[in-house]
């Protein structure tokens, strides 16, 4: 049984400008800093119920979400990883509800700092993540779930050219509302297909690009 989230061996993908790397306690103060300074960018696109509080900010709770990523990690139910660009946390990247079986499905989600917004950092996490989802763990099929009006994260899928599948109607609870979400998949035949091309551009010479990115929820 893991203890302390500190104690587990990080797990670590790797871009071409950053690394993703599981989050541990240590990395709380790095995380506060990105946190409060981003708030108002950040919050309005959490998934929340009406009249619950913000995320928790305090380092015991953070020890807390830390500790559950491990265990989701243990169990293979998800994987969650920070985005460090020279050594700072810039943001996170999630692979979560994953589900075996029949149906090998998983979703992405991400959020980046809003000083760096813009310079495809979210894109290029995203690919990270999709070869994982992929070639590790041999999902079939990976969706993204995004408001509509959330312009930047729109445009990270936009980016990829990922397939769009339509409006879910009060899909999920953002900020204390129930949003429509436009949602977007590929599956492992499509990575088969546009995996080398999305690496080659995103994880080994990518360039930047314009527009800002967002939080995807």
């Amino acid at each position: 049984m893991i203890g302390r989230a500190s104690r587990a061996i990080p797990l670590e993908l790797s871009g071409w400008r950053m690394k993703l790397r599981t989050l541990t306690e240590d990395d709380y103060d790095d995380w506060l800093e990105v946190r409060v300074r981003c708030r108002e960018w950040l919050v309005p696109w959490e998934p929340r119920p009406a009249g619950a509080p913000p995320t928790p900010e305090d380092r015991a709770s953070f020890g807390v979400r830390c500790a559950a990523r491990e265990r989701e990690r243990q169990m293979g139910t998800g994987y969650g990883f920070g985005i460090f660009v020279e050594g700072r946390l810039s943001g996170e990247i999630t692979l979560s509800s994953i589900q075996r079986g029949p149906f090998q499905n998983a979703f992405v989600g991400y959020w980046v700092d809003r000083s760096v917004a813009g310079n495809g950092l979210a894109p290029e996490a995203t690919v990270a993540v999709l070869r994982f989802a992929f070639e590790e763990l041999g999902l079939h099929r990976v969706e993204i779930a995004i408001v509509p009006r959330n312009t930047p994260s729109r445009r990270v899928v936009e980016k990829l050219d990922l397939r769009e599948e339509g409006v879910a109607r009060r899909y999920l609870e953002i900020d204390g509302a129930w949003e429509d979400h436009v949602r977007y998949a590929i599956t492992a035949e499509e990575w088969e297909e546009r995996g080398r091309a999305l690496s080659q551009t995103w994880l080994k010479r990518a360039t930047r690009t314009g527009g800002r990115d967002g939080a995807a929820r």
